[in-house]
């Protein structure tokens, strides 16, 4: 039997682990002086309560480490083969360190998306295909989908990538005089911007075409994803090509884990490129 074990930066929720066939490995939030299991007991009101009303950016870090050791160690104690899949190593640590407690154990697979949110949803999709594959066959299935997989987004305000350090002070003060919206991007498994628009009308242009001009595969679904509220996406839902719209499969109000770097508004599409 494969055991699919899958981190919190997945925006994966409790409520669909038996639809995806997975188990969570909650990343562990810090919101002021608490400390919350991602998805598990931070309630979403909560979160954006904190965020919002009272400004208190929270600290992410990594899962349980010794839990997950002990629960890994029980199934294939069982007989059973695992497979971890994480958020990607380069925004987060939970990779380096999962796979140095796991090392040469030969029926544990330990996976980096290079993704997170909807994009580490496509890839336990695919993984799910191919469960009576070998580990090594899965890994591979899994190499070859992650360069296709894009992960798209518009932050409403660029307050919360700067306070989150992924934005510089100059381009934070620029944008926001200028009313820019910084298209983001998910390359080589760091957040990146891809271009920038002035006014969000454009920036939604920009990713509604982007679905044609990367050719999304009508084969996967697209994943719709944002922060706190829907109504930024449903606009964006509006001006996307019809034959588009019949692949969204998804609306995911995404987990605090990445939701606290978007900030509340954001939004944004996930899907395969050909």
């Amino acid at each position: 039997m494969l055991r699919l074990l899958v981190d919190s930066g997945s925006s994966i929720k409790q409520e669909e682990v038996e639809h995806y066939n997975i188990e969570l490995v909650p990343l562990k939030i810090l919101l002021g002086e608490v400390e919350y299991s991602d998805g598990i007991d931070l309630p979403m009101d909560e979160f954006y309560r904190q965020l919002i009303e009272n400004k208190v950016f929270p600290k992410t870090s990594l899962p349980n480490l010794g839990d997950l050791e002990e629960r890994v160690k029980s199934y294939t104690e069982a007989g059973d083969d695992v497979i971890i899949l994480t958020i990607s190593s380069e925004i987060s640590g939970s990779y380096n360190a999962i796979k140095l407690i796991f090392e040469g154990n030969d029926k544990v697979k330990v996976i980096d998306s290079r993704m997170a949110v909807g994009g580490m949803r496509l890839i336990v999709d695919e993984i799910n295909k191919y469960r009576d594959h070998t580990l090594d066959e899965i890994e591979d299935r899994v190499k070859k989908i992650i360069p296709r997989i894009k992960i798209m987004a518009i932050p409403e305000t660029l307050e919360y990538l700067f306070r989150g350090g992924r934005l510089s002070r100059k381009d934070w003060i620029l944008g926001s005089i200028l009313k820019i919206k910084p298209i983001i991007c998910f390359i080589e498994g760091k957040v990146k911007v891809i271009t920038k628009k002035i006014g969000l009308k454009m920036g939604m242009l920009f990713m509604a075409n982007a679905l044609k001009e990367y050719e999304c595969d009508e084969n996967y679904e697209i994943i719709a994803s944002y922060t706190y509220d829907r109504s930024n996406l449903d606009k964006l839902i509006e001006m996307t090509d019809e034959k588009y719209r019949k692949q969204i499969r998804v609306y995911d109000n995404l987990d605090p884990a990445i939701a606290c770097h978007w900030g509340p508004n954001a939004f944004g599409y996930v899907f395969v490129g050909k």
